[in-house]
């Protein structure tokens, strides 16, 4: 890829929800105003008839003629007869049959990177070692690792004063991967966001600093990804990264646009 050719990008996602949803039209919308990208396949680990969220997010790559791959990693599972997977254990034989069939069907397709965003399966080294994925991740370089809710709650339980968002390359380290990027914003103080040790996961969801971190973390999310794959297609950054870069000004001065 030279400097004046559009970076080539593979998207996987579950398209569960408003999310996957808005992060994809975000994109598309970035495109359309010039950003040197083309979305050259969708992966989606859903088929259509599964999911109402995933089926509104199939309509809206068919309606701009994106090329999509689709298949169920349940039914897969199923039919494998093999079990789901549990946190903390090793992934179950399945699912790296699932990402070798994967695999198969992104190598139809020519593409510079692969993003992952609201794919909700961790890839296996069928995947990650024969093609150069990131993953944005909710929080900083050597924030916490988990779910956004994790995220957010250790960020409440540490009283953090700020986080952020990050892509990685996706590797076997999940989460850790090597960065490419990130992006900071600041935690508001709270006094009343006090977390005993017996707080439950409902408890800490309940607190209004929790909607605040995620509300200042969502509203990062797209142009983080703009700007990253901008960055990339500039050669302002690479994969791997020879360091990582931050993108803080640059998002926020997209924020400050959009108001």
């Amino acid at each position: 890829m030279t400097p004046a050719e559009p970076l080539r990008v593979a998207w996987l996602t579950t398209g569960r929800g408003p999310g996957s949803y808005g992060a994809l039209e975000a994109l598309c919308e970035a495109i359309d105003g010039g950003l040197p990208v083309n979305l050259a396949v969708a992966f989606v680990n859903r088929e259509r008839g599964e999911f109402e969220a995933t089926d509104r997010l199939l309509d809206l790559l068919e309606g701009r003629r994106i090329p999509v791959e689709t298949l169920s990693s349940v039914r897969f599972r199923k039919a494998q007869g093999g079990r789901r997977s549990r946190p903390g254990e090793p992934l179950p034989p399945w699912r790296r049959a699932f990402d070798e069939a994967v695999a198969e069907r992104l190598g139809r397709h020519s593409f510079d990177l692969a993003v992952m965003f609201g794919y909700m399966l961790i890839a296996t080294e069928a995947l990650h070692d024969r093609f150069s994925i990131i993953n944005d991740h909710p929080a900083l370089p050597d924030g916490p690792t988990g779910t956004y809710q994790q995220v957010i709650a250790r960020l409440i339980a540490g009283g953090a004063r700020e986080s952020g968002c990050m892509y990685h390359l996706v590797t076997g380290d999940l989460d850790r991967g090597p960065v490419l990027s990130y992006c900071r914003y600041p935690i508001p103080a709270d006094p009343s966001a006090h977390v005993p040790p017996e707080a439950t996961r409902a408890d800490i969801e309940a607190l209004p600093l929790y909607d605040e971190i995620r509300a200042r973390g969502v509203a990062r999310e797209r142009p983080f990804l703009t700007e990253t794959l901008r960055a990339l297609q500039e050669g302002r950054l690479t994969v791997p990264a020879s360091r990582s870069l931050d993108l803080t000004t640059e998002v926020e001065s997209a924020l400050s646009r959009d108001v």
